[in-house]
C-alpha cells in the first residue's frame, strides 16, 4: 500500500452535505506533493496517485467498474529519472526553473566549446555553406526559438546537419512548457531560458549531462467506480477526471501539477462523497472515471472508449473537470457550441444559482478526457475555470498558489446540472 493510512485519516473520508472546500485543498496538497514525483512515470509517481484515489472510492462505497477499481492499460513514455545537469561557463543552470529536457530528448554526457547556429544562413547563402561545413558531431549546438522553428523553411540538408550534433539547446524567451513524448531521440535536446543563458567568453565551454530512459509498454492504469441509480441503474451519467501529471524531470526537479490536475480531481473526489450519501443519490447510475496518461496523449480515456465498461450508448452526458483551480472570472464549457441546448440550460442554472461570473462556450477541441468520448458519440462538456494564477505544465503550478476561487461554485453547479439530467427520459 503507497499511501499510508495517516495521511487517509488526515484527509477525513467521511461523505459531506457538500463539497469541503478544506479536504479538497488537502487532496490537492498530497496529490501535488513531492513524494507522488508529479504523478508521472518515474518512481511510479501516477501509481501513488491511483492508490490514493482507489482507496477514497472504496472507503466511499463506490462499486468498482473492474476489479480492484483500476483498468490496466500500457504505453510507452520518454522520462529522465537521472542527471539532468547543465553548466554554461561558470554558471550551473537549474532544472525546471531554468531550463527543461524536451519530450523527445535523448541521452549525453558531453563537455567543450559550443557552436552557435548563426541567423544569417536564412538569407546568406555563403554563410548557410559555413554552417554546413562545420562539424557538429559531439558537439552543443545553440540556437535561439525563433531560428529553430524557421529551420523547417530549409533545405532538409539544414535539418539534418543541426541532428548531427549530440546536444541541441534552445534559447526561449517566453516561458518553460514541458510535456512528454512516446519516442527518444538519438540527440539530447533541452530548451533554456534566454535570460538565464550567459554571455560566454569564446574559450568558455558548456557541459550537458542527460539521462533519459524510454519505458516501453509502462504498466498503468484508470481508477475507475460508479454508484448505482435509485431508479434508472443502467443509466448513466460520466463524471471524470484525469490525476496524472508530467512526473520528474532529472533528481530535483518535478512538476507539481496542482490545477493540472490535482484540482479535477479532488473535484472528482468531493463529487463522489456528494453521491455517496443516499440522499444524493439520483436517479440514474453516476460512474467516476480518474484517468490515466492523459498528458501522454489521451491515452487512458481513448483505452476506455476502445474498451468500455459501461455501454458507451447508455450514458445521458459527460463532464470533464480540468484546471478547476481558480475561477476568478468564471468557466468555460468545451462543446458548448457543439451542444447547444445542453450548453443554454448549464447557463440558466449559472444565472439562477450565481455559482461562477461566467460561462463561456467553446467548440470541439481535442485538449482533455471528453475528446474520445465525443468522437464516440458520446454528448459531453469540458468544463476549466478561468483566472489566475496560470501556471501550466511548469514546476510552478504548486498547490499553495491555487486559490481555488470558483471551485464550490463549480461543484454546485455540476450538482444542479446533474439533477437536471438525472431527470431526463
Amino acid at each position: 500500500m503507497l499511501v499510508g493510512s495517516a495521511v487517509l485519516l488526515a484527509l477525513d473520508t467521511r461523505p459531506a452535505a457538500a463539497q469541503d472546500l478544506n479536504r479538497a485543498r488537502r487532496t490537492i496538497e498530497h496529490l501535488a506533493s513531492r513524494r507522488l514525483h508529479g504523478r508521472g512515470y518515474v518512481r511510479q509517481g501516477e501509481r501513488r496517485a491511483a492508490d490514493f484515489i482507489r482507496q477514497r472510492f472504496k472507503q466511499l462505497g463506490l462499486q468498482p467498474l473492474a476489479p480492484g477499481y483500476f483498468q490496466p492499460f500500457t504505453l510507452d513514455v520518454n522520462t529522465f529519472p537521472g542527471q539532468l545537469r547543465l553548466r554554461a561557463g561558470n554558471h550551473a543552470l537549474q532544472a525546471g526553473a531554468d531550463f527543461i529536457a524536451e519530450p523527445s530528448s535523448g541521452a549525453a554526457a558531453v563537455n567543450g566549446v559550443p557552436v552557435y547556429l548563426d541567423s544569417l544562413i536564412y538569407n546568406d547563402e555563403q554563410a548557410g555553406q559555413r554552417f554546413l561545413a562545420t562539424p557538429l558531431q559531439g558537439r552543443i549546438l545553440v540556437l535561439r526559438q525563433r531560428d529553430a522553428e524557421r529551420l523547417r523553411t530549409l533545405p532538409t540538408v539544414f535539418a539534418e546537419h543541426v541532428q548531427q550534433a549530440a546536444v541541441r539547446l534552445t534559447l526561449v524567451s517566453g516561458k518553460l512548457t514541458a510535456s512528454l513524448s512516446s519516442t527518444v531521440a538519438p540527440q539530447a535536446q533541452l530548451q533554456v531560458l534566454a535570460s538565464k543563458w550567459p554571455q560566454l567568453q569564446p574559450e568558455q565551454s558548456v557541459s550537458v549531462q542527460v539521462q533519459a530512459q524510454l519505458r516501453t509498454a509502462y504498466p498503468t492504469q484508470n481508477v475507475v467506480g460508479f454508484l448505482p441509480g435509485t431508479a434508472q441503474p443502467d443509466s448513466f451519467l460520466v463524471l471524470t477526471a484525469h490525476y496524472d501529471h508530467l512526473g520528474q524531470m532529472g533528481r530535483r526537479a518535478y512538476f507539481p501539477g496542482a490545477n493540472d490536475n490535482a484540482s479535477g480531481t479532488a473535484m472528482l473526489l468531493e463529487l463522489a462523497a456528494y453521491y455517496a450519501q443516499p440522499e444524493h443519490r439520483p436517479r440514474c447510475s453516476v460512474a467516476f472515471l480518474a484517468f490515466g496518461a492523459e498528458e501522454a496523449g489521451l491515452v487512458g480515456s481513448r483505452y476506455f472508449v476502445k474498451h468500455p465498461l459501461l455501454p458507451l450508448e447508455r450514458i445521458r452526458f459527460l463532464l470533464n473537470l480540468d484546471l478547476a483551480g481558480t475561477g476568478q472570472t468564471g468557466a468555460t464549457v468545451v462543446n458548448g457550441r457543439i451542444h447547444e441546448a445542453e450548453y443554454r440550460q448549464l447557463v440558466r442554472l449559472n444565472d439562477a444559482g450565481h455559482y461562477l461570473p461566467e460561462l463561456a462556450p467553446r467548440g470541439r477541441a481535442a485538449n482533455s478526457d471528453h475528446y474520445p468520448f465525443s468522437e464516440a458519440g458520446v454528448p459531453a462538456f469540458f468544463l476549466y475555470t478561468r483566472g489566475t494564477p496560470t501556471h501550466y505544465h511548469d514546476v510552478y503550478d504548486r498547490a499553495r498558489t491555487l486559490p481555488l476561487t470558483g471551485f464550490a461554485g463549480l461543484f454546485r453547479l455540476v450538482v444542479a446540472y446533474c439533477q437536471v439530467l438525472s431527470r431526463t427520459p
